[in-house]
């Protein structure tokens, strides 16, 4: 990027990125940027859809292209829903800012409660976490994979193929959909990262990256680094039936839960702290660890093989 030269935002194409990337780009204009371009690129994981993304790759599919523009020198900072990068960026790329965290919990579409659902009624989802919350709390209902962009999903309700589905209330309410209802976060634990839309640049990117740090917002920074800490101390993946979420402050309240694919087993842990938010997610991740059951090890071990 030269000073004349428009600052390049590179995205995936779906709706939803899009909306991410113009939030994204009206930060940095409010920042000073003079020229922001929006450069969709096409990824693995918008190409691929009638597979669980654990079984053709995991999240690097969302982001090997943009990572490839960005070392490549296509595009000068790529937008991501946080929730979506894998826990160890790849090489030469470096996490500078993210966006205020937006509503963190999933929705559940298709039913009021939980309870409302009927006895064996077949739920869509792809995401190993959702499986095993639900299993959890209601191992009576059938599981079916279901992926897709968001107005996919809300087709194959309304279609009849499945009765519910659970999406992010952050995605929901950034493209204005009014749907389903949020699930409390004492009873459902969101994704690492749900709802906090990131910014990442080459590493050694100074220009860019001195822009991006007038945009970041230091709380949901903070927060972030907590939440992927305690994947990081997992080993977590997509694989991982994983749900962790931090409340940033002068003392960081951080708590995690941890499954078993099919929902059995399921270890609780929190932490509060006022030091370094990756050191307190690394030391909860080991709490969990030290009580992890063995079926919940043996799901560990097969996610990091």
């Amino acid at each position: 990027m030269t000073s004349n030269s428009p600052l390049r935002l590179g995205t995936r194409g779906s709706p939803l990125a899009l909306a991410q990337a113009n939030l994204v780009a009206a930060a940095l204009a409010g920042a000073g940027a003079h020229d922001v371009q929006i450069i969709p690129v096409q990824t693995m994981g918008d190409r691929v859809q009638d597979r669980p993304l654990a079984e053709i790759g995991g999240k690097a599919l969302w982001t090997k292209e943009l990572d490839r523009a960005l070392i490549e020198g296509e595009i000068d900072l790529a937008v991501h829903s946080m929730k979506d990068v894998e826990t160890r960026l790849a090489p030469g790329i470096a996490l500078a800012a993210v966006l205020p965290r937006a509503d963190p919990r999933d929705r559940l579409i298709g039913a009021a409660t939980l309870a409302d659902l009927p006895a064996g009624a077949v739920i869509g989802t792809s995401s190993p976490r959702r499986v095993a919350q639900l299993l959890h709390q209601r191992p009576d209902l059938q599981v079916v994979s279901l992926r897709g962009n968001v107005a996919t999903r809300l087709q194959a309700i309304a279609d009849g193929r499945v009765a519910a589905t659970f999406l992010a209330a952050a995605g929901l309410d950034r493209l204005g959909i009014e749907a389903g209802a949020g699930l409390p976060l004492d009873e459902w634990l969101p994704a690492a990262a749900q709802g906090i839309v990131g910014m990442t640049c080459r590493a050694g990117d100074t220009d860019v990256a001195a822009l991006l740090t007038m945009v970041n917002h230091a709380p949901s920074f903070a927060a972030l680094r907590a939440e992927r800490a305690v994947l990081e101390g997992l080993g977590g993946s997509c694989h991982t039936a994983v749900a962790a979420h931090a409340v940033p402050g002068d003392v960081m309240q951080l708590r995690a839960d941890l499954f078993s694919p099919d929902g059995r087993d399921r270890i609780v842990a929190s932490s509060s702290g006022s030091g370094d938010p990756r050191e307190l997610g690394l030391a909860l991740a080991a709490q969990l660890m030290a009580r992890a059951t063995p079926a919940i090890l043996a799901s560990l071990e097969q996610a990091a093989a």
